[in-house]
Formats: structure tokens, sequence, C-alpha cells
């Protein structure tokens, strides 16, 4: 059972609207992470476009970033 409601449609919120369009565009499906996120969409955008800038940014490898993303999940209780 979730520790937080998942939010499953975007409703009027223009954020989320665009947010879960362009995640069932890339992935066919909206990820659980944003709709947990859903509950606050201005921190989630703020949260997703620092997560883009770290990739983009090259400052870690593309193999280091994965496993800080795992190691992330594992603290949070995250069975990613």
């Amino acid at each position: 059972m979730p520790r937080v409601r998942e939010i499953e449609e975007p409703g009027d919120d223009p954020i989320l609207a665009e947010t879960f369009a362009r995640e069932r565009e890339l992935f066919g499906f909206v990820l659980n992470p944003t709709k947990v996120q859903a509950h606050t969409p201005g921190i989630m955008k703020a949260a997703k476009q620092l997560s883009l800038a770290v990739d983009r940014s090259g400052l870690l490898p593309k193999e280091l970033l994965a496993l800080v993303n795992v190691r992330v999940a594992l603290i949070n209780g995250c069975p990613f």
C-alpha cells in the first residue's frame, strides 16, 4: 500500500497536464513518482528541472548518475 495516494489524472492544472502528457508520450504511462509529486505541481516541476539540469550538465558520468539514482531510491525506501 502506498504511503501517499497517487494522482492519476491532471485535472485542470496546466503543469500537471503538460507533465502527464510528456511522460505518456515518452514512456506510454505516467511514472509513479510523478503521480505522487503531483500533489505539489510547482515543486514537482522544479524537481524535474533540477534533475534535467544535472543530466545535461555532464558533470557526472552516466554510469555514476545511474548508481546515484539507485542509492537515493534505497535511502528513500523505494525498491527501485
